[in-house]
């Protein structure tokens, strides 16, 4: 008789969630729950990432879009109520204020009675690939640092079960790293925190402190290099904690990672075939017993269109719960050894990480190389967008396939879900009450004790629990740490000279020639991103081949206001005007910039918009007076090259 192999744990399964309020992402999260999800992971919304309250200039139109807002202990509160998170896993994607909501959160458990030391779960709280590619960062890298260091302190001493910190490959994948450069940046990262936490703790307790570093990681389609790129990370990562930091238990030097597949691959064309792309990438994160996720959350297949429904959300769920309990993947051993194809691969991976490790050490470290690794992100996006607009990489539907049927997946919705616009305006009124309704003194009390302790350099999270519990909001939390270490502007990564490029721009490069001479100076090109929308990977190779065809370019990266680029476009006297939104808050942003553009004597500048937009969507800019509207399917960078240089002509205009 044949015995029944036994069957490893599955990693813990999640879906990336958290929309317009508190309370409709609470019934979202139960809702998940109970469909068999077993473990959390929550997405907060813009403001609340960046460190603003509801009401601030700079939150107009962003609040409850891309994930909920949470401005205060009554907001999470709202978030958790009924989820017993003594007995929950829940991983938070936040950075610049991990410490804020982390504090919170602890503060949430106490009221239900929880016992602290055994909440498990992970706050993201990685902040030099928020320079290189989020761009949800508030202070500068040192005394960021130095804030990753003091939760992973406190958490080491207080919640020992708790992940301080996700070092997160994931995000520099989607602005374009190869795989030896995640590899290289991340663990360069990883690096500069340990070298930070090991002063702060006795030796004998800073191997069970490395061992509560986890990674997040991105999973592209090409899967078996993905695979062998997650076993390289294991090898690595094993070798750095063994001979740069002597940790010996081998328990300790585990690579512990969770993974969200690669949404930069996600089409807007023919949107079904994402499904068999997010499945396919999952394969890399979970064939391979030996570098296996702990914990994977998959996107939708309409990611690219907008926000997931549940009914999406639940889809992608089901992929993981058949991969887990219906084949017979978890019965086995890692597949892969000794196979000499793969072994080939990882060397030749480790060996060029090695060498870009070696780059950044001597040029002093991940924090000292951060405007280094943006330019080379740049770079390699760039690279990949030129491949694909040369049909040298396929992607299905969109430059090789198009044709084909509509999609039955598309409903009257659009295939999303639309966060009400009412949602701002009700989630202020809730800030409001909350602000009238506390005990005034002790919120100072708190936030001097904050702002003490943060110029004093003691570890803040005691001061932020205290601060969570006295009533102190996101915004107020962020504005000490602001005033004390003031405010971070981060790279572009766009080069000032043009790059080698020189395929297909010749035609390109003579017709902003002529136009410019038509104009009587260099066309000027204002690219601007309103809003906190941290995503400028569309941005940035805007700039770069408008640069490349010989524009006047000015960026001068995230977080405007529409005054702001209103302003620049006044001051450089621009010939046309680029917004890039990706957050689904372009209705309100352009709608405030165009009227401020004809209030300035602008109103005859052409303003193009970039971004994730539906259809519907797009009759209203173009309605507001917005030239032309681009979405992910306008891959093809040259054909808005030329739409620009029309729109700058004078003879186009004059011809209209």
């Amino acid at each position: 008789m044949t015995e029944t192999p036994t069957r490893d744990r599955p990693w813990l399964i999640r879906t990336y969630a958290g929309h317009s309020t508190a309370k409709a992402s609470n019934a979202l999260y139960r809702s998940n729950l109970e469909k068999g999800q077993t473990g959390l992971s929550v997405a907060f919304d813009l403001p609340t990432q960046t460190g603003y309250d509801s009401d601030h200039v700079l939150s107009r139109g962003e609040v409850g879009k891309v994930g909920v807002p949470v401005c205060h202990l009554g907001d999470m509160r709202t978030l958790f109520d009924q989820i017993p998170l003594e007995q929950m896993n829940t991983s938070m994607t936040i950075n610049a204020t991990a410490p804020w909501l982390l504090a919170l959160y602890i503060a949430t458990a106490e009221e239900q009675g929880a016992d602290v030391s055994k909440l498990q779960g992970t706050v993201q709280n990685d902040l030099i690939k928020e320079y290189l590619s989020r761009g949800t960062y508030i202070c500068p890298p040192k005394p960021s640092l130095k804030m990753i260091a003091d939760v992973a302190e406190y958490c080491y001493s207080n919640v020992p079960k708790w992940n301080p910190m996700n070092v997160c490959s994931y995000h520099l994948q989607e602005a374009g790293a190869t795989p030896e450069q995640e590899l290289a940046f991340a663990l360069a990262t990883a690096q500069a925190v340990l070298d930070t936490l090991k002063p702060r703790v006795p030796a004998e307790d800073f191997g069970p402190m490395v061992a509560r570093i986890s990674f997040f990681v991105n999973a592209g389609i090409r899967f078996v290099t993905e695979m062998c790129k997650m076993r390289a990370f294991v090898e690595l990562w094993d070798e750095i904690c063994q001979e740069r930091y002597g940790v010996e238990n081998p328990k300790h030097r585990r690579f512990r990672y969770g993974v969200q597949v690669n949404s930069l691959g996600l089409t807007e064309q023919q949107p079904e075939n994402n499904v068999y792309r997010i499945l396919i990438e999952m394969l890399a994160v979970t064939l391979s017993k030996k570098a296996r996720a702990r914990a994977v959350q998959l996107p939708a297949w309409n990611e690219a269109l907008g926000l997931p429904r549940p009914w999406d959300q639940q889809w992608s769920m089901r992929m993981q719960q058949i991969m887990a309990y219906e084949t017979d993947l978890l019965e086995y051993d890692d597949l892969f050894d000794n196979n000499p194809a793969v072994d080939r691969k990882v060397a030749e991976l480790k060996d060029g990480a090695r060498h870009e490790l070696a780059n950044l050490e001597s040029m002093g470290g991940a924090i000292e190389s951060i405007d280094y690794m943006k330019g080379r992100l740049v770079e390699s996006n760039s690279a990949r967008l030129n491949r694909i607009e040369a049909g040298e990489t396929v992607v299905v539907g969109v430059n090789k396939w198009q044709k084909g049927e509509a999609s039955p997946l598309m409903t009257g919705d659009g295939g999303i879900m639309v966060v009400d616009p009412a949602v701002e305006a009700e989630q202020i009124d809730r800030l409001n009450e909350w602000r009238a309704g506390r005990d005034a003194e002790r919120v100072e009390k708190a936030l001097a004790a904050l702002r003490e302790d943060a110029k004093a350099g003691k570890n803040i999270m005691p001061a932020s629990i205290e601060a969570a519990k006295a009533g102190v909001t996101t915004g107020e939390w962020a504005a000490q740490m602001r005033s004390i270490h003031g405010e971070y502007r981060g790279p572009t990564g766009v080069s000032l000279n043009p790059s080698n490029m020189t395929e297909g721009l010749d035609d390109l490069r003579d017709a902003v020639d002529s136009v410019s001479d038509r104009l009587g100076r260099r066309l000027k090109f204002v690219i601007g991103k309103p809003g906190l929308d941290g995503h400028s990977n569309g941005a940035e190779q805007i700039a770069c081949r408008a640069r490349d065809v010989g524009m006047d370019i000015s960026y001068d990266g995230i977080r405007l206001t529409p005054e702001e680029i209103v302003s620049k476009a006044r001051e450089d006297e621009a010939h046309v005007v680029g917004l890039s939104i990706l957050s689904g808050s372009h209705i309100p942003l352009v709608e405030d910039l165009m009227a401020r553009m004809r209030n300035e004597g602008l109103g005859h500048i052409p303003v193009i918009v970039g971004g994730i937009i539906p259809d519907e969507d797009t009759d209203r800019l173009r309605a507001m007076g917005v030239a032309r509207v681009y979405t992910p399917k306008d891959f093809e960078l040259n054909t808005i090259m030329g739409d620009i240089v029309t729109l700058a002509d004078p003879q186009s205009v004059a011809a209209e």
